[in-house]
C-alpha cells in the first residue's frame, strides 16, 4: 500500500516528501494509521548523521494513531484501538526480558532483517528507528504498541512513546529516586521537564532545574521545580549545594547529549550520589572525570536507554496519572504541524523555541 513520508536521503538536506510504498503487517505485526508524531531529538541526530546510518531513511519513533489492521498471532490489540506507537520491540523471554530489562532485548524480529518500506523504484527504505513514523502509517511489531482510552488526545498521548518515558521512567525505573532526596536535572526541554515532573512524583525534597535558558527554567518551575539555575550566568554546582546544605544533589540526571553536561554532573553530585546518564550524545563522545571522587565519595554512574521503561506497564499507569491531572503531558507541546511543515518544526526545535513540536496528520 502508498503511504506519504518525509524520507531524508542526504544528512546534509532538509526531509523530502514522498510517496513510498508500506508492506502489510507480518506475523506479530501491526498497521497504525497515525495520528501524530513528535520530534524529538534523537530523529535529528539521526537525521544529521550523527549516529550513521543508511539512507534513505524514514525517521520519527514518537508516535500515536489507531489500529488499522493486525497480522497473525497479535493478540493485545485490535483493529481501532488508539495506540502510542514505541520504538521499544522486545519479545518478553530473551535473558534481558526475564530481567525487566525489555529496552534491550537482544532478539532479532523479522521488521529488523528487512524494512516494510521501500521506495518508488523498489529499493529499500531504512526503517527508521524501528518505526518510520514521520509518515502517515507504519508497520511495527506487536510489542512496540499499547492500547490507550480513546478519550486520550493523540497528540499528547504520541509524548508517551519517548520523552516522558525516557525522562520520567530515568527517575521512578532506573533511579527509583525515593522520597525525600535532592535532585538535579541537567536540561530542561522535552525529556528533562519529564525527570523534574517524575521527581517531583516520587516525593523528592528538593528538585533543582539547570539550563541555559530562562524560558526553560520558567516552565521547569510548572513541572515541579523547587529552584532552577540558568549556568550561563551562576555557578550551578555553589547554587546546588547553597540549597541542599552544603552536600549536593542525591541524583543528578543529565537529559542532554552535551559533553560538558555530562562532565559538570560529577560535580554537583553528593557523596554516595549518582550521575543518571538520561541524554544520548553523538558517537565518539568521551567524557572525563575523577575516579578518586567518584569511588572516594561512594559514587555512581547509572544509564537508561528509554526510562527502562516496560510500556506494558509503565504506559498505562502514566495515562491514569495524566487523567487525574497528576501528569502534564499538553503542556508539552510547543506547536503542532502538518507533515508538508516538517522542516519548519525540526528547525524550530534546532533553534531551541520547542520543548515538543509534534507533526498532526
Amino acid at each position: 500500500m502508498k503511504t506519504k513520508a518525509a524520507v531524508c536521503r542526504d544528512f546534509k538536506k532538509p526531509l523530502v516528501i514522498e510517496e513510498i510504498d508500506l508492506a502489510g503487517p507480518g506475523d506479530g505485526e501491526v498497521r497504525v494509521k497515525l495520528a501524530a508524531c513528535a520530534i524529538c531529538h534523537s530523529d535529528i541526530l539521526f537525521m544529521t548523521g550523527a549516529w550513521g546510518g543508511v539512507l534513505p531513511a524514514v525517521y520519527g519513533h514518537e508516535a500515536s494513531g489507531v489500529v488499522a489492521e493486525t497480522g497473525p498471532g497479535v493478540t493485545n490489540v485490535k483493529a481501532g484501538d488508539h495506540v502510542v506507537v514505541t520504538l521499544i520491540r522486545s519479545c518478553g523471554t530473551c535473558h534481558y526480558c526475564a530481567q525487566g530489562e525489555q529496552v534491550i532485548c537482544e532478539t532479532k524480529f523479522p521488521l529488523d532483517a528487512k524494512s516494510p518500506l521501500t521506495g518508488a523504484d523498489g529499493a529499500p527504505i531504512t526503517h527508521g528507528l524501528r518505526t518510520g513514523a514521520f509518515a502517515e502509517q507504519v508497520v511495527v511489531e506487536a510489542s512496540q504498541v499499547v492500547a490507550i482510552p480513546k478519550d486520550v488526545p493523540l497528540d499528547s498521548a504520541s509524548l508517551l512513546a519517548c520523552g516522558v518515558i525516557t525522562g520520567l521512567g530515568a527517575v521512578k525505573n532506573a533511579a527509583q529516586v525515593p522520597a525525600g532526596c535532592n535532585v538535579a536535572v541537567i536540561g530542561t526541554g522535552g525529556v528533562g521537564l519529564n525527570s523534574v515532573q517524575g521527581a517531583a512524583l516520587c516525593g523528592a525534597r528538593t528538585v533543582i532545574a539547570v539550563d541555559l535558558s530562562d524560558d526553560k527554567l520558567e516552565a521547569a518551575r510548572a513541572f515541579g521545580a523547587t529552584h532552577t539555575v540558568n549556568s550561563r550566568t551562576e555557578d550551578a554546582g555553589d547554587f546546588i549545594r547553597s540549597v541542599t546544605d552544603g552536600r549536593g544533589a542525591d541524583y543528578a540526571f543529565v537529559t542532554v547529549g552535551v559533553k560538558q553536561a555530562f562532565e559538570s554532573a560529577f560535580n554537583y553530585v553528593a557523596r554516595a550520589g549518582s550521575v543518571v546518564i538520561v541524554g544520548m550524545p553523538p558517537t565518539g563522545t568521551m567524557v572525563e572525570f575523577d575516579p578518586d571522587a567518584l569511588a572516594g565519595g561512594n559514587r555512581r554512574v547509572i544509564g537508561t536507554k528509554m526510562g527502562s521503561t516496560n510500556i506494558a506497564v509503565d504506559i498505562p499507569t502514566l495515562v491514569d496519572l495524566y487523567k487525574q491531572d497528576r501528569l502534564k503531558l499538553d503542556e508539552l507541546i510547543t506547536g503542532r504541524y502538518r507533515l508538508e511543515e516538517i522542516n519548519e518544526a525540526v528547525a524550530s526545535v534546532l533553534r531551541g523555541e520547542a520543548l515538543r513540536n509534534v507533526i498532526v496528520f
